[in-house]
C-alpha cells in the first residue's frame, strides 16, 4: 500500500473539512441502517481533528463507542479507467466505511492509515455518499488496551491505563486516489555506505503483467540525475554521497517508473537519506559515527483538536525542537502522522517510532488510575488475539515508516509488564515479527520502573535499553540525594549488559511560574534540581547514549487527583511555551558530545 501522491500517471484529491457528525450516544446507528441515507440529526465536525474537545457536553466528551461521519464526494470525471481508492490516514480507533450505503472496508487500529478500493462502486464525473462509522472503544484485545466497567451507579464506563486522554474521530487526512491499473504497489529502500560511495538497494512491488519492466532513477537534491538502474531489485551507488544525519537531512529523490517498452504506465517518488545504523557494544552509530540522543518523548495533543493533525502545529513543534537544540523524539505512544515523519526526514531528526501498545501493564493500572483487581497476562485479559492484533499493528507500523531514514529505532511497547514469565512468552515471538519485517534496524521496548535491572524478562529480546524512571518524584520526592545514589546504581546494573542505554522518561510535573526559595515539589526550581541531578547521573554512565525528558510539552489526560489540567511534566506548556528548564535544557544539549 502506498501513500497517495501526486505524479504524471498517479492524482489526488483531499477530501479534508467540515463533515456531518452524530454520536451514536444509545449504540442504535447500525441497527438503524445510518449509512444508507444521509446522516441523521447530524452537526458539522472538522477532519482532521479529534471530537472530544469540539463539543461542550461532558458526557458527549467522555463517549464511547460508536462516532459517525458523512461527506458527499465528487470523482473527477478526467479518472475514468483508473483504479480509485480511499486512503484514510487515521481513524480512532476502528473504522468502518460505506460508499452509498454499500459497506467496502474496516480497518482496527487508530494511528495507521488503511486503503480501500473504490473502483467498482464509484463513477468518474458523479458524486457519491461517503459514510464512516469510527468506534472508540478499547478492549483487553485492542491495542493500546481497556476495558468497559460499570461504576458506582451501575453506569458502564471506559477504563484504561495510559496516561493520556482517550481522543478519538478522523484524526489525520482523508484522500481519495486514482492510480494505473497496472501500477507500482510497495517500494522498498535500503541504504549503505562503502567508504565515500553511497549505497540504495531498490525493490519494487508491482500489480504488471509480465511484459513491463521497472526503472529507478535517483537525483540529487538539485534535481541532478546521479544514478539509474532497470529491474524490480536495484543497486544505485552514489560515489561522494551526500549522507543523511542527525542535524541535516540531506535527501535525495527516487523515481520508480512502470514502463512498456518507452511508454510510462506508472510512476512514485520516495525522498531517500543514505546512512547506516548500527549497534556496536554500547555505542548507537549512524553512519559509523557515535550519537547521543537529545530531544522527547512527544504528545500529538493540542488545544481545541486534541490529536488532529495541523501543520501550523507541526511547523511550530519543530521550531521548538530546533530552538532547544534537539536531535530526536520518540512517538510516544503511538505513530505520528505521515507529514511529521516526513519533516523529520527533512530536518535530520532521529525517530524512535514507537507502536500504540501502552497500557499492557495493570501493575501501573491499579496504582495511579485506579483500575485494579486484573492480571496483564491471562485468557481473559491481554491474550492470543490482543498479541495477534499487536502483530498486526508492527507490521503495518513497519510497512508505512520503513523508507524514512529519520527512523533509527522502532519500539514495540512502552511501559508494559515485563518482569514476568508471561510478558517473554507474549513479547519474544512479536520481536521476531519487527526483525523479519525490518532486519536493517534495532528493536527495544521501553522498560518500567516495576522491572528494575536485574528483573526485566523481555530485555534480552532489545538491542538498545530504553529506560523510563522518576527516581526524585515518584520515588524519593523531595530526596534528591537519595534519589540520585539509587538511580546511579540501577543504571550501573544497565550498563553491565555492554548494550546502549537511552533514558526514554525522566521528569519532574511542574506549574509554569509557580517559584519557590526552599525549591519544593511543583515548583521550577524544583525541576532545575530535578534536572540537575539527573544529568550528573548520565554523565556518569558510559553506556547512557541519549536523554529524553519526559515531555516535551504539557498535555491532557484523563481527569485524576495527581493530574490537574493534564500531565505537567512538559519542558514547554500546553501552549508551547518554554518554562524555565527549557533554557537549561538548551544550553546542555548545545555543549553535548556523543561518548567514545
Amino acid at each position: 500500500m502506498l501513500r497517495p501522491q501526486d505524479t504524471a500517471t498517479r492524482e489526488r484529491k483531499n477530501l479534508d473539512g467540515l463533515w456531518d457528525f452524530r454520536i451514536d450516544r444509545d449504540g442504535v446507528g447500525r441497527a438503524e441502517n445510518w449509512q444508507d441515507a444521509p446522516l441523521p440529526h447530524a452537526r458539522p465536525m472538522a477532519v482532521p481533528a479529534s471530537f472530544n474537545d469540539l463539543v461542550l457536553d461532558k458526557a458527549d466528551r467522555d463517549h464511547f463507542g460508536d462516532l459517525w461521519y458523512a461527506t458527499t464526494v465528487r470523482v473527477p470525471r478526467g479518472w475514468d479507467g483508473q483504479r480509485i481508492t480511499a486512503y484514510v490516514e487515521s481513524a480512532t480507533h476502528r473504522a468502518t466505511v460505506w460508499v452509498e450505503g454499500t459497506e467496502v472496508g474496516s480497518h482496527e487500529g487508530g494511528y495507521l492509515p488503511f486503503e480501500i478500493d473504490l473502483t467498482d462502486v464509484v463513477r468518474p464525473g458523479e458524486e457519491f455518499r461517503l459514510t464512516f462509522c469510527v468506534n472508540n472503544t478499547l478492549s483487553f484485545e485492542s491495542i493500546p488496551p481497556g476495558v468497559i466497567e460499570p461504576d458506582v451507579a451501575g453506569i458502564p464506563r471506559q477504563r484504561y491505563w495510559h496516561d493520556f486522554f482517550n481522543y478519538a474521530g478522523i484524526h489525520r487526512s482523508v484522500w481519495l486516489a486514482a492510480s494505473p491499473k497496472e501500477r507500482i504497489e510497495d517500494v522498498t529502500v535500503v541504504t549503505d555506505i562503502e567508504d565515500a560511495t553511497g549505497v540504495v538497494r531498490v525493490a519494487t512491488d508491482a500489480a504488471a503483467s509480465g511484459n513491463l519492466t521497472v526503472r529507478t532513477i535517483l537525483a540529487d537534491a538539485e534535481g541532478v540525475e546521479v544514478a539509474r538502474a532497470d529491474g524490480v531489485r536495484t543497486e544505485l551507488r552514489v560515489p561522494d554521497a551526500h549522507l543523511w544525519a542527525p542535524g541535516r537531512g540531506y535527501l535525495y529523490d527516487l523515481l520508480v517508473q512502470l514502463l512498456d517498452g518507452d511508454d510510462l504506465v506508472d510512476e512514485y517518488r520516495v525522498a531517500v537519506g543514505i546512512r547506516t545504523i548500527e549497534v556496536r557494544g554500547t555505542q548507537f552509530l549512524v553512519n559509523g559515527e557515535p550519537v547521543y540522543f537529545t530531544g522527547f518523548g512527544m504528545h500529538d495533543d493540542h488545544n481545541a483538536i486534541g490529536k488532529g493533525h495541523s501543520d501550523a502545529n507541526l511547523l511550530r513543534d519543530f521550531a521548538c525542537l530546533e530552538w532547544i537544540n534537539a536531535n530526536s523524539v520518540r512517538t510516544s505512544h503511538y505513530p505520528y502522522s505521515e507529514a511529521f515523519m516526513d519533516h523529520a526526514d527533512e530536518m535530520g531528526i532521529m525517530v524512535i517510532d514507537e507502536t500504540p501498545a501502552v497500557g499492557l501493564n495493570m501493575g501501573i493500572g491499579g496504582g495511579i488510575f485506579g483500575t485494579q483487581g486484573y492480571t496483564t497476562f491471562s485468557p481473559e485479559t491481554v491474550n492470543d488475539a490482543t498479541q495477534a492484533n499487536h502483530a498486526a499493528v508492527i507490521r503495518e507500523l513497519i510497512a508505512r515508516d520503513k523508507n524514512h531514514p529519520s527512523v533509527v529505532l522502532w519500539s514495540l511497547a512502552n511501559e508494559p509488564e515485563s518482569e514476568t514469565d508471561a510478558a517473554a512468552d507474549y513479547f519474544r515471538p512479536l520481536f521476531d515479527v519487527a526483525r523479519e519485517a525490518d532486519p536493517t534496524r534495532p528493536v527495544s521496548i521501553v522498560n518500567v520502573m516495576m522491572a528494575r535491572y536485574p528483573t526485566c524478562k523481555v530485555a534480552q529480546f532489545c538491542d538498545v535499553f530504553m529506560i523510563n524512571r522518576y527516581y526524585g518524584w515518584y520515588v524519593f520526592l523531595d530526596e534528591l540525594d537519595i534519589a540520585e545514589q539509587a538511580w546511579r546504581g540501577e543504571l550501573e546494573g544497565w550498563a553491565s549488559e555492554g548494550k546502549p542505554i537511552i533514558i526514554t522518561e525522566y521528569g519532574a510535573d511542574t506549574l509554569a511560574g509557580l517559584h519557590d526559595l526552599k525549591g519544593g515539589p511543583w515548583s521550577e526550581e524544583y525541576q532545575r534540581a530535578y534536572f540537575e541531578m539527573n544529568s550528573r547521573v548520565f554523565d556518569s554512565v558510559d553506556a547512557v547514549v541519549g536523554e529524553h525528558p519526559w515531555a516535551f510539552a504539557d498535555f491532557q489526560t484523563t481527569p485524576s487527583i495527581v493530574r490537574v489540567d493534564g500531565n505537567k511534566k512538559g519542558i514547554f506548556t500546553r501552549e508551547r511555551h518554554p518554562k524555565g528548564i527549557a533554557h537549561y535544557l538548551r544550553e546542555r544539549w548545545a555543549a553535548i558530545e556523543p561518548k567514545r
